[in-house]
């Protein structure tokens, strides 16, 4: 009897170790990258081999566990299409995934501009619900969590996009995602791993902030606090390392907030999380982001120098950069209440830079130069081919000042993608500024409809002291 007992304990500890394990990203109803070589993983049992077979080409490939039980390989996917199932064996058990789509997958990431959902009394996404259902679009709400060191598996399901699954997504990345279905008419897979509050050191390996004495310093800066997690790795480590497996099209960041107080490290920051991520994915994505919206910070210009620091981001390869400056209703609200039009114009973005979709204006016009004639100045932009308007009879948001860093309010003319100001003030124009402030709504936009990027063409020491 006792015998018995042994051999029983020992088909069950057997058996349990045949079965397979599979992260909650690899399953059923999941979006794979099209046209491209994906990974495959999980676990089974030591010293087991894993077949794996795709429906869309009936191929069978196979993989042999290591000695952390753990497998992994690549299967090529197809065009956009589906839905497909992938059977897995081991030890003559067989899983199957249903429902595959093939198509476009990208994750979206940042603080609470990101998160931010129905669940936070957006009314947007409240009259969306109705009609949401789309059985293209599949969206990974990833949960909140930290951890000390990379994690493998995260707490999540891919859900078809309806009135329950878009509750608590992102509603910028679901109306990314409704943009670039209805554009492109394939399947989409969003990731979502956001969590309000977060600076960008949480959202980067430790090592990688600890390796560069500059940011390092910075990120001691960071205060403790009780909602959201602020040093190095934490979010990273439980939310975006392991996901780093999934083959996706590129990101989506909409974050800087918690980082104004810092924002002379900032750029230096956010190209070392674009560097990371695409390293980490083994992959030169797109890496597409949201510039912060006017807000009343408790330090002057605070935001304008975040702005600026992400607006020089637009040289780093695959990055784009979203103005959003009109979009605001209220600049004592941190979180601007219309995410549809900052998701469409990302979409924008995505469209015409990732996907070579033409005729679809997506960047905001940009300083570009200027010239000094008597005692007016003329400046030139960029990214307005039919020239500029202001959406008001008056141009406001414009500052000019001479030598002696003396700022003055401009008057200002159109002359297509050329605006000349002047103050009675300044008779020797030096330097100009536009939309440079924390709360500064500027109202020149493209004749396409996209606000001017604020900007200024001096170097001199910012004002950064407590608001009074």
């Amino acid at each position: 009897m006792k015998t018995k007992l042994i051999l029983l304990i020992l088909s069950l500890s057997i058996t349990s170790f045949a079965q397979l394990r599979l992260p909650s990203l690899v399953s059923s109803g999941m979006v794979l990258q099209q046209n491209d070589s994906v990974k495959l993983w999980g676990w089974a049992g030591p010293d087991d081999q894993v077949y794996v077979t795709t429906s869309w080409d009936n191929r069978k490939d196979s993989a042999h566990t290591n000695n952390g039980a753990k497998w992994s390989l690549k299967v090529k996917t197809p065009k956009a299409g589906g839905p497909y199932t992938i059977k897995l064996t081991t030890r003559g058990i067989t899983t199957t995934l249903e429902d595959i789509l093939i198509g476009e997958v990208w994750l979206c990431s940042g603080q609470s501009n990101m998160e931010w959902s129905f669940l936070q009394g957006l009314k947007q996404i409240k009259e969306e619900l109705p009609a949401s259902f789309n059985k293209n679009i599949r969206l990974f709400h990833i949960e909140k969590s930290t951890s000390n060191f990379p994690q493998d598996d995260v707490k999540a399901t891919w859900e078809v996009c309806d009135s329950i699954s878009l509750k608590r997504f992102s509603a910028v990345g679901y109306f990314f995602a409704k943009r670039l279905q209805q554009q492109l008419n394939v399947p989409i897979g969003m990731i979502n791993a956001s969590w309000g509050g977060t600076p960008a050191e949480t959202w980067l390996a430790e090592s990688v902030i600890k390796s560069d004495a500059v940011l390092n310093e910075a990120a001691s800066k960071q205060g403790a606090f009780n909602w959201w997690p602020s040093t190095p790795g934490k979010a990273y480590n439980a939310m975006i390392a392991p996901v780093k497996n999934y083959k996706i099209a590129g990101a989506l960041w909409y974050q800087g907030e918690s980082n104004t107080l810092t924002n002379d490290t900032y750029h230096k920051l956010m190209k070392t999380l674009i560097t990371s991520w695409r390293s980490d994915w083994k992959k030169d994505f797109y890496f597409n982001l949201v510039q912060i919206a006017p807000y009343t910070y408790g330090n002057h210009n605070v935001g304008a120098l975040v702005q600026e620091a992400q607006t020089k981001l637009l040289t780093h390869p695959k990055t784009g950069v979203i103005v959003i400056t009109d979009l605001v209703d209220n600049i004592k609200d941190i979180h601007p209440s219309n995410k549809r039009d900052v998701g469409v114009r990302l979409g924008n973005w995505a469209l015409a830079e990732t996907y070579g979709v033409s005729g679809l204006a997506h960047r905001s016009p940009q300083y570009q130069s200027m010239e000094m004639i008597q005692n007016k100045v003329v400046v030139t932009f960029s990214n307005a081919p039919s020239g500029l308007i202001a959406k008001d009879k008056a141009i406001t948001g414009f500052y000019i000042s001479g030598e002696q860093e003396q700022w003055f309010p401009a008057e200002a003319k159109i002359e297509g993608n050329k605006i000349t100001l002047w103050n009675k003030n300044v008779k020797t124009p030096a330097q100009v500024r536009f939309g440079f402030g924390n709360t500064i709504i500027g109202n020149v936009f493209s004749k396409e409809g996209l606000p001017l990027t604020p900007f200024r063409t001096d170097t001199w020491v910012v004002d950064q002291s407590p608001v009074k």
